[in-house]
This record gives C-alpha cells, structure tokens and sequence, in this order.
C-alpha cells in the first residue's frame, strides 16, 4: 500500500528534503543548493523534475536563483505584518510609523516616493465619495527591507481634504498620512481591508524583484473618518514569499 509521501509528485518530494535540510541547518542562509545536475543523480529524476522541486523553494521564498551562479537559500526573515496592531490609533498618534509594528528593528527604505494630483479613478470615486473626475491626491511609493523590495503602495485622498497638508508632500512627518488626517478632524476610526492573491503583471515583478513563479498579495484598506465618510482608499502589492500576515483578536 502507498504511503502519502509516496502519492506526492517526485518534486514535491525532492523539495521537502531540501526543505527538511534547511531546517536541520545543513543548508544555511546563502548557502548554495545543490543544482539540477545533482538532483537528477541523486534522486535519479529527469531535468525538469529536479527544476520543479528547485521552483517550489523559490514559490515558497525559501530560495533564489541567482544568475549564472545557482540556487541558494534565501537570506531573508519574512516579514510578519501585525494588521490590528500597526492601524491602532496609539501607534500614529503617538508618531510612531504603522510599519513600526512589524520590522521591529529592521532597515526600511522608502524608495521611492511620488506624490501628485489626478482624477479619481472610477471606483476610487466611488469609494471616497467623490464626483466623476473630482481630483485625489495620489502617493505611490515602493517599501525595501534589508536591502529586499517587498511591497508597492498606492494610496488615494480627496484633494480637496489633503489641500495644504503635509499629506501632499513626500514626507508627511511624524504618524504619518493618518496623524496628518487628524490634525484636520478627519483621523481614521475604522478600517476595512480586503485580500486576495494572484500572480504579478510584469511591472511588479520587476519592482519587487520576485522570483519566477511567486504570486503577490493584494490588500486593499479603506479607513473612515468618525462621521463614516472614506477618507483614504489605499492599494497594495506585497510579495508573498515576504510576509506573514498576521490578524490577533479577542473572540
């Protein structure tokens, strides 16, 4: 009788040993994996069966390829985004980044950051309240942890609201967009995010640097003023092999 393991496709298998060697701390953080001609002779599996199991550890974030050179084990914490803690309302108030609740004491870079004028998109105006054509105020940037692109961030605001804020400029200062919203009564009191998956378009592949094969995250928050109006509609792109997300609440 075959066991599980046995049902498993031969890559999946091949990738769960490499996986299991890992974390047995055989292979360490930039450590090379062994190559496509290796696993045919170990494992006695043709090319494409030693490159799909190399695959599944680069999908998974485990490793990278690099170019001419091979397969390594990647050299990357994932990084945990805490989704309740980080919009609390103590953590911008306070000055304090929302990313502060996830990269503890990580290096992030924003890199870079474009802030500028448009008409609101047809379900952006929507969402915000706004007339066909009414212009938002838009700030796209791109967040690199140690050295690693990981997310793509475009947010959009009323103009008219933002008008003469910090919020219209590169760096909004201490809290952030939401600390800058409530200095004008109009700071967030409740959030709502929506999150599916796919496979990157080939822009945001090349921005976040993703492997082959590995899909990203889209999140997208809506935050809300105290008299239930959307005050910011915010689109993100998160490489999935980079992110945990977390969600801790009380039953």
């Amino acid at each position: 009788m075959a066991t599980s393991g046995e049902k498993q496709p031969k890559y999946q298998r091949i990738a769960d040993a490499l996986k299991a060697a890992i974390d047995s701390g055989q292979y360490r953080a930039g450590d090379r994996l062994p190559g496509e001609n290796d696993l045919m002779e170990s494992y006695g599996v043709a090319r494409m069966t030693a490159r799909q199991a190399l695959g599944v550890l680069q999908s998974e974030g485990i490793a990278e390829a690099r170019k001419g050179a091979g397969v390594f084990v990647r050299d990357f914490r994932p990084l945990r985004r805490r989704s309740i803690q980080r919009l609390a309302e103590g953590q911008w108030r306070s000055g304090r980044s929302i990313w502060a609740a996830d990269i503890e004491n990580r290096a992030l870079e924003v890199d870079p950051v474009d802030v500028f004028e448009q008409p609101a998109p047809e379900l952006i105006a929507g969402v915000l309240g706004l007339e066909p054509g009414e212009a938002v105020c838009v700030r796209e940037r791109r967040f690199v942890l140690d050295g690693k692109p990981v997310l793509l961030s475009t947010s959009y605001l009323p103009a008219a609201l933002v008008a003469g804020t910090r919020i219209t400029q590169p760096d909004t200062g201490p809290g952030g967009s939401y600390a800058r919203l409530a200095e004008i009564g109009a700071g967030p009191v409740h959030f709502r995010e929506e999150v599916r998956s796919r496979m990157p378009v080939k822009d945001e592949a090349a921005r976040l640097e993703l492997s082959a094969g590995t899909p990203v995250i889209l999140v997208c928050r809506t935050a809300y003023a105290a008299d239930g109006r959307a005050v910011e509609v915010n689109e993100m792109v998160l490489d999935a092999a980079s992110y945990v997300l977390e969600y801790d609440f009380d039953a």
